[in-house]
């Protein structure tokens, strides 16, 4: 094995460095593996070590929804047309008692069909991240959800959670 820094221009060692037939017999004889994994329990793991309290959820989501408008903000600059006749952009909290639900709400970008699966259905996969390096600001502008784990503190109170999403980008 080489340190990650090392030179590949270096000289072989003997017994440390593999040679090219060595190479070729553990590629043709390799196995790949797939990890599994109990996703609820690794998903209480997570959320319970992350969050100490659960009125922490309310947060999360708020900060979601507030990156969902500061990402049609931004994309709105360069085409004015993309919020169409939506140009007031909002967050509302609701709850209900007798179904004991809490309703968050914003006007948001929306995610498509394939976002939510991919954001949404990946643990630590973050749309914000995605948004970051597709526009290629990186660290620079100040969206807050970028560890892609803010979501699932709904679980801390919550059996179901139920998400709808609507981009102008599909159907």
């Amino acid at each position: 094995m080489r340190d990650a820094g090392a030179s590949k221009e270096r000289p072989k060692i003997e017994g440390f460095d593999m040679d090219e037939t060595t190479k070729q017999e553990i590629e043709d004889k390799k196995e790949a593996f797939s990890f599994n994994a109990d996703v609820s329990r690794l998903m209480d793991i997570i959320i319970n070590s992350l969050y100490t309290k659960k009125e922490v959820f309310i947060r999360e989501l708020v900060s979601n929804a507030s990156d969902a408008l500061d990402k049609v903000r931004f994309i709105a600059l360069s085409n004015p047309d993309y919020l169409g006749d939506k140009q007031d952009l909002e967050i509302k909290i609701d709850f209900d008692h007798e179904s004991k639900t809490v309703s968050i709400t914003d006007s948001g970008v929306g995610m498509t069909k394939a976002e939510l699966i991919k954001n949404l259905g990946t643990v630590a996969k973050s749309g914000t991240t995605a948004f970051l390096e597709a526009m290629g600001k990186g660290d620079q502008m100040s969206l807050i959800g970028q560890f892609g784990v803010g979501f699932y503190s709904a679980f801390l109170v919550a059996n179901k959670v139920e998400v709808t999403s609507k981009s102008p980008d599909d159907e």
